[in-house]
C-alpha cells in the first residue's frame, strides 16, 4: 500500500489530467545530487520545491536542482515584501507535506508558485512524489500547467 502521502499526489494529478507513475528510492532522494544520482538524470531535471515567506504569504519556488535560489529575485517575482525561509512546521502546514517531500502540486493551501525557466529545457523532469523515498517524472510544460505556476527567473546569475 502506498504511503498516504503520495496516494494525495497521485490523487492531486488525475485531478489535474494526469497519470504519473511513482518511483521509490528506499535511500532517500533528499538533495537534487541524490535524486539525480539515484534516478540516473542530470541534477539540473530534479525540480527542487522550495517554501519562502514573503510578508505574510508562503509560496512555492520549482528551482532546477543545478541552481541556486535568488531571494531577490523571488520577491521581485512574487511582488516585493520581506522573504525568508520558513521553518518545517510551515512548510507542512501550508503544503501539507515535510520538507525534502514537498511535491509542484497538491498541497493543502492555495500556494502562488514560481518556476525556473531553466527546468523548461528537458524533456522532462523529476519532482518529489510526497516523502523522501518517492518521486515522479513529468514533463515541464505539465508541470507549469499542473502546478498554476509562474515562469520567471528564480536562480542566481
Amino acid at each position: 500500500m502506498p504511503h498516504p502521502n503520495v496516494r494525495r499526489v497521485v490523487s492531486a494529478a488525475v485531478e489535474r489530467g494526469l497519470s504519473i507513475e511513482i518511483r521509490e528510492f528506499p535511500e532517500g532522494t533528499r538533495t537534487a545530487a541524490e535524486a539525480a544520482a539515484s534516478i540516473g538524470v542530470e541534477v539540473g531535471q530534479i525540480v527542487k520545491s522550495l517554501i519562502f515567506g514573503i510578508g505574510d504569504e508562503v509560496v512555492v519556488a520549482l528551482v532546477s536542482g543545478a541552481n541556486q535560489l535568488d531571494e531577490a529575485a523571488l520577491t521581485d517575482a512574487a511582488g516585493g515584501g520581506q522573504v525568508g525561509r520558513v521553518d518545517a512546521d510551515r512548510v507542512r502546514d501550508a503544503t501539507g507535506f515535510p520538507i525534502g517531500g514537498v511535491p509542484p502540486f497538491g498541497h493543502s493551501t492555495s500556494l502562488r508558485t514560481f518556476i525556473d525557466p531553466d527546468l523548461l529545457q528537458f524533456d522532462e523532469v523529476w519532482a518529489a512524489a510526497g516523502t523522501w523515498n518517492h518521486v515522479f517524472a513529468i514533463a515541464p510544460g505539465a508541470l507549469v500547467a499542473a502546478s498554476g505556476g509562474v515562469v520567471v527567473r528564480l536562480r542566481r546569475t
